[in-house]
């Protein structure tokens, strides 16, 4: 029992990601509060039982890292779900997810050939594109409301300027609440869906899904992505916890995890899951190096889940208030993006010019959508996203001027001197 605290504690710290996940996602596809709340439901029962599957592992069948981590809708995920959906019909976007997970555990025998193809300089640049793909997705839901999406922009700036640890990490969600308490009084109004306390959530809520392999293209190279990312949260959560980083036996452990849960979020009509780290900053804060409070945080997840009055009344948040919270998720993205591609050397030519071609083939599409109109429907599926096809330059990009590029300098090479009135290369750090 003393640990229940504890394991509240990490909920709170992941309960905003989904909530914030799945309101937008019922807001842009325009899903009734009903469908909102079995959405959600179901995203909040996977995302507990993913932290129980990583926390508590199952050996038999090399699933799970049997580390302290929560399993959350990522936001890169959330936003590529989105595209798919606003361009083929959510049906296809369900068929995608499905389609992402089965390729992610084909893929896995491969981790250490495919993680080479991802470092920063690539992740970087694909986050940046995500997180500037869906700030003009987003924007419309803030029009509509223009007055409550600033407020609610307001409100979360404030919650992130005054909250402090883990309540820090819920300010998105203090701000949709928020929000929707100030649009009570401008007459806009909760449409909340009845129903019973306790209910399943819908199977294939948008119908049977279809399967487009171009069409999953984006969530495809997402999930070869994610593989990178996991390798970076595994090292860290293990240092967290004291245990020795072992990458190459851990990591697909944790996105075989990942893929299965991913399945059952194709279909339930939700996106990707994805391994988290959002609560390593808990671990290290209490000093509670546990997986079993992660676990029962987990559990507490899929009660949450199950409770379907709680989700309801989160699903019934106006449009506006959504958009403000998207605008911030998204924002976020991007910033990290930036952060990704500061630990590149772009004051080498090659990596600046690899970012920078990437970025041209990524905001082309969305600057100008009907760019590729007239190309046959395979060619405009794949440059037509903006998210796929900046990813895939960056692959091309990245491993045809590392081979053929020029070399980089040598330490100390070139290095600037006082005489030349340029500052030295390490005036930065």
């Amino acid at each position: 029992m003393e640990q229940c605290p504890l394991a509240a504690q990490h909920l709170l710290a992941g309960i905003a990601a989904p909530v914030s996940s799945v309101v937008l996602i019922g807001t842009t596809l325009r899903l009734s509060p009903a469908q909102t709340a079995s959405v959600l439901s179901a995203t909040l029962v996977l995302c507990g039982a993913g932290a129980l599957l990583q926390s508590l592992g199952a050996r038999t069948l090399r699933l799970g890292a049997r580390l302290p981590f929560l399993m959350l809708p990522g936001g890169a995920a959330v936003a590529i779900f989105l595209e798919i959906a606003a361009e083929y019909g959510p049906a296809t976007a369900s068929g995608s997810v499905l389609l992402a997970a089965a390729f992610l555990l084909c893929v896995l025998p491969f981790y250490g050939r495919v993680v080479r193809l991802f470092p920063p300089l690539v992740m970087g640049t694909a986050v940046v594109l995500i997180g500037l793909n869906m700030i003009r997705v987003t924007a419309p839901m803030v029009a509509s409301g223009p007055g409550l999406g600033w407020a609610t922009l307001g409100v979360i700036a404030l919650f992130f300027l005054l909250l402090r640890g883990v309540w820090r990490q819920m300010a998105v969600l203090f701000g949709l609440v928020g929000g929707t308490l100030l649009a009570l009084p401008l007459g806009t109004g909760l449409h909340i869906a009845g129903g019973d306390a306790f209910a399943l959530p819908d199977v294939f809520p948008y119908g049977a899904p279809r399967f487009d392999l171009l069409a999953a293209l984006p969530l495809l190279v997402f999930a070869l992505a994610s593989l990178a990312e996991a390798t970076g949260q595994t090292v860290l959560n293990s240092e967290a916890v004291g245990r020795t980083p072992d990458a190459g036996r851990d990591v697909p452990r944790i996105a075989r995890a990942d893929a299965v849960i991913s399945l059952g979020a194709g279909v339930f009509g939700t996106s990707m899951m994805v391994t988290s780290a959002e609560n390593i900053g808990i671990v290290r804060l209490t000093g509670v190096r546990s997986r079993f409070v992660t676990a029962g945080a987990g559990a507490l997840l899929v009660l949450c889940g199950l409770l379907t009055p709680l989700t309801r009344v989160l699903a019934a948040v106006p449009a506006p208030v959504v958009g403000a919270a998207g605008l911030v998720i998204y924002a976020v993205i991007a910033a990290l993006g930036f952060s990704m591609l500061a630990r590149s050397d772009l004051a080498h030519g090659t990596d600046g010019i690899v970012v920078a071609l990437a970025l041209v083939v990524g905001l082309l599409p969305m600057m100008a959508p009907d760019m590729y109109a007239g190309l046959p429907a395979w060619a405009h599926t794949v440059l037509g996203s903006g998210v796929a096809s900046g990813a895939l330059a960056a692959v091309l990009l990245a491993a045809l001027f590392g081979r053929f590029g020029p070399p980089r300098p040598g330490p100390g090479a070139d290095t600037p001197t006082a005489e030349s009135g340029a500052p030295p290369a390490d005036a930065s750090r």
